[in-house]
């Protein structure tokens, strides 16, 4: 089971296979950057249970999906927790180590798990 998952555990659920390529766009500053349009929360270093969202775990979860981006055009929606990037386990991450892993690259291969989807 994907939620209340105990990092370090084995896990057994439904994946789901996310291809996002990042676009250029300009940061606050002005600067070309490529952009996901998405944010999250949580990681091994967080307290989930101070989650305003109220997730029941340590896992990383997309918190916000900004409309028409290529987090939207990709099929990632809020609430899907992240179990993987580029092949790099995202169950056992801090918050920060997840920022930095989206950010350094510009195509993110995910599988996510989401609450409800228990086939495809």
């Amino acid at each position: 089971m994907a939620f209340q998952h105990q990092a370090g555990t084995a896990m057994e659920c439904l994946s789901i296979p996310i291809t996002l390529q990042k676009e250029p766009g300009l940061d606050s500053e002005g600067r070309e950057v490529l952009k996901c349009g998405f944010k999250i929360g949580g990681g091994i270093d967080q307290d989930y249970r101070k989650s305003p969202q109220g997730y029941t775990d340590n896992g990383i979860y997309v918190t916000e999906v900004h409309d028409g981006s290529p987090a939207a055009k990709s099929g990632l929606r809020t609430h899907d927790k992240i179990l993987q990037c580029n092949g790099y386990d995202f169950t056992m991450v801090t918050h920060k180590k997840a920022v930095d892993y989206i950010r350094k690259h510009p195509k993110l291969n995910l599988l996510v798990a989401r609450k409800g989807v228990t086939s495809t």
